[in-house]
């Protein structure tokens, strides 16, 4: 590998240890909200514009993931349909509200946001949906980030019943390339990730204690189309995207 790839994975493994020792409070109280979503029967939805909105997708029907969870996709905040258009439509206030409406989101559930700045309207937008509707709120976001541009403006994170720092920079890329004012390398995706994996995991170990824990199989392991299309069979009518 050349010097930069060393950079690159010094610097993210050098975060994912801090995050995971700096997040272990957070992460629980995040688990413990999920955890009571899922014991009432509830849905854990989520949220992001832009790249943020993979997390989404990293956790809709996925294998070892939580078949509870809702993704909010919609196509005027992901980057297939547009990405200027997406960059523009995320930072109009209200805009996001009518999409949001199509996935009832209520009092038990809970709208995990993600937005790596933390200031623009959409996901802020989605928090006081989720909030004035009694579900709890969860927000990844780069916290040095947000303070850095907020400039007066309101934040995801005073919005949050819990707050998962992903220690991102300002920017998100970390690595300078010499003779160059460019920066290359962004971390908040590989960080957000493995954050919200480690939150699902811990969630589904405390259900599986229960007797119930609502995991999906890889599609290619053995029993897995039975135990998948008795999941889909619980969730689909409350799932748009099953």
């Amino acid at each position: 590998m050349t010097a930069i790839t060393d950079r690159y994975f010094d610097d993210l493994i050098s975060r994912m240890a801090t995050v995971k020792q700096r997040l272990a409070v957070p992460m629980e109280k995040a688990a413990e909200l999920i955890v009571a979503a899922a014991r009432a029967d509830r849905r854990v939805f989520v949220f992001g514009t832009g790249h943020s909105h993979m997390m989404a997708e990293e956790l809709h029907y996925r294998a070892g993931g939580l078949a509870l969870t809702v993704p909010v996709l919609c196509d005027e905040i992901m980057l297939q349909h547009g990405a200027l258009a997406s960059s523009a439509f995320e930072r109009i206030d209200g805009a996001v509200l009518p999409l949001l409406e199509r996935y009832g989101i209520g009092a038990g559930d809970v709208l995990i946001v993600v937005s790596n700045s933390g200031v623009n309207a959409a996901p802020l937008d989605a928090a006081r949906h989720a909030r004035d509707r009694g579900a709890a709120v969860i927000a990844l976001t780069s916290v040095t980030y947000s303070n850095a541009i907020a400039n007066g403006r309101p934040q995801l994170l005073s919005l949050a019943d819990v707050v998962l720092d992903n220690d991102a920079p300002s920017g998100d890329a970390v690595l300078a390339l010499a003779g160059s004012a460019l920066k290359v390398g962004p971390v908040s995706t590989a960080l957000g990730v493995t954050i919200l994996n480690a939150v699902f995991a811990e969630v589904a170990a405390r259900l599986v204690a229960d007797g119930n824990a609502p995991v999906y199989l890889s599609a290619n392991m053995p029993g897995a189309a039975e135990v998948n299309q008795q999941l889909v069979q619980r969730y689909r009518d409350r799932n748009p995207h099953l």
